[in-house]
């Protein structure tokens, strides 16, 4: 039995397909960064706690592409931080998902918005994105509640409860206007337990 060449060629092509080798893979003309995670995410100063930036970067037919160098860096002046290594800026690959992770990222002691700018190479293209964050010391990111006990938080939630009232009363009693009488109003509190949120 002979063995015609469009034979070898229909084994070499299924034996390729098995094994996924990228035998005539189409080189990308496009690059695009999906920020996967870490966008909005709050930065806690105090603790040195953060979330890293996790982004993936596609072709232009949305497909993953691994070995492209991403570049992360963060700002030179305000909220920031620095990687593991002191520097603002942290050189990466990424892996056969197409993902870069910036990890050891620590927050400075500024608070506020921090703008993480990204940068993707492959083959001489070039993508760029931006992650935006934001430092907060621990009492702000929890709203100047951390640290108080129960009963101080009971004080101000009944304090503000208290004054929203008083300035009710006085609302309904001063509007109107011309000759009309007064409006009445009637502020009511009902007792009860009330409800204080975890620090």
């Amino acid at each position: 039995m002979t063995v015609t060449a469009s034979r070898v060629l229909l084994v070499m092509l299924t034996l390729l397909n098995l094994f996924r080798a990228p035998a005539w893979a189409q080189a990308p003309t496009a690059l695009n960064i999906n920020i996967v995670e870490g966008e909005g995410a709050i930065n806690n100063i105090r603790q040195r706690v953060n979330r890293e930036p996790i982004v993936q970067v596609e072709d232009q037919n949305h497909k993953p592409i691994a070995g492209a160098v991403v570049i992360f860096l963060l700002p030179d002046g305000g909220a920031s931080g620095t990687f593991a290594d002191g520097s603002r800026m942290l050189m990466t690959v990424t892996d056969n998902q197409g993902r870069a992770i910036a990890r050891g990222i620590r927050p400075n002691g500024q608070s506020g918005p921090m703008q993480i700018r990204v940068t993707a190479n492959f083959q001489g293209l070039t993508a760029t994105s931006a992650i935006t964050q934001t430092n907060l010391a621990a009492a702000a990111a929890s709203g100047g509640f951390a640290g108080l006990s129960v009963a101080a938080k009971l004080a101000i939630i009944l304090g503000i409860a208290g004054g929203a009232a008083a300035a009710g009363a006085i609302v309904a009693t001063h509007s109107g206007g011309g000759g009309s009488s007064p409006a009445s109003s009637t502020v009511s509190i009902t007792p009860g337990t009330p409800s204080v949120g975890a620090p």
